[in-house]
């Protein structure tokens, strides 16, 4: 009886003994593991940085990348205890089959980022107008883009229909225009009046002389012709013109005497 029991115990023993190893052996391991993998991470950060990588990007890449060094890592330890890995293996890709199908719009959403990216059709502080918002880039995120729109609301949109969609963006380039019209009467000299809205142009502040203000007959209605009154500007300036130009074409007709427009009479 004694002799069983001292084997029952020299056997516990051993397992105990083995077992604990293991444990010991995964838990130095996961330590070790980590260590490297925050290593391996800073030398990516670093390289991406020192070649002037999108910050975004790097957020991207170096996300990605410790999520697969850490299933390799857990795939290791679970190998330590003499688990099957290849059937685990096949059980997560499995598993991201069936996650990938059920969250197929947040990975298009993911996809779209990285082209963002990539591409840089748009960065942060572009204003921009794409899927009906119109605003400045504050935050091109993993899933999301926020824009600030004028009006101080801040709006989230999936990366996939930002990228999808047209994308206006308005500080691509240098200078752009605005466009803005004058109705006239009937009776009012034309010529008199676009040498008098292009003289007042060119005195406003932040119009550009290069392009030239533009100032053209647009169409005639029943009340009269219809002035295109077109200014440039650089992109920052845009909304001061706007307002400038608006309150020049009604300092003219003032000044000028001309009658204000009224609608035209409708037929009988």
């Amino acid at each position: 009886m004694l002799e069983t029991t001292t084997h029952y115990q020299q056997i516990i023993i051993d397992y105990v003994g083995r077992f604990g190893f293991k444990v010991i052996g995964a838990v130095a391991l996961w330590i070790i593991g980590g260590m490297v993998i925050n290593i391996i991470r800073r030398i990516a950060e670093r390289g991406m940085t020192a070649r002037k990588v999108d910050p975004t990007l790097i957020r991207y890449t170096e996300a990605a990348l410790r999520v697969v060094l850490r299933i390799a890592l857990i795939i290791a330890i679970l190998s330590v205890f003499g688990i099957e890995t290849t059937s685990f293996a096949a059980l997560i890709a499995a598993a991201g089959v069936a996650i990938g199908m059920a969250w197929s719009g947040l990975l298009a959403n993911f996809a779209a980022g990285i082209f963002l990216m990539i591409l840089k059709p748009i960065k942060v502080g572009d204003t921009i107008a794409s899927a009906g918002v119109t605003g400045t880039v504050v935050e091109i995120g993993l899933f999301a883009t926020s824009i600030d729109t004028a009006d101080n609301l801040r709006v989230t949109v999936g990366n996939n229909k930002l990228f999808g969609d047209n994308i206006v963006n308005y500080n691509e380039n240098g200078y752009r225009r605005v466009d803005l019209s004058a109705q006239l009467v009937y009776g009012v000299n034309v010529h008199d009046a676009i040498h008098r809205y292009k003289e007042a142009l060119s005195k406003l502040p932040n119009v550009l002389s290069t392009p030239a203000p533009v100032v053209e007959i647009l169409e005639f209605n029943g009340i009269g012709p219809k002035l295109a009154v077109r200014p440039y500007c650089v992109n920052a300036h845009y909304g001061k013109v706007f307002f400038a130009t608006n309150m020049m074409i009604n300092d003219v007709s003032v000044e000028a005497g001309w009658p204000a427009p009224s609608a035209a009479p409708s037929a009988a």
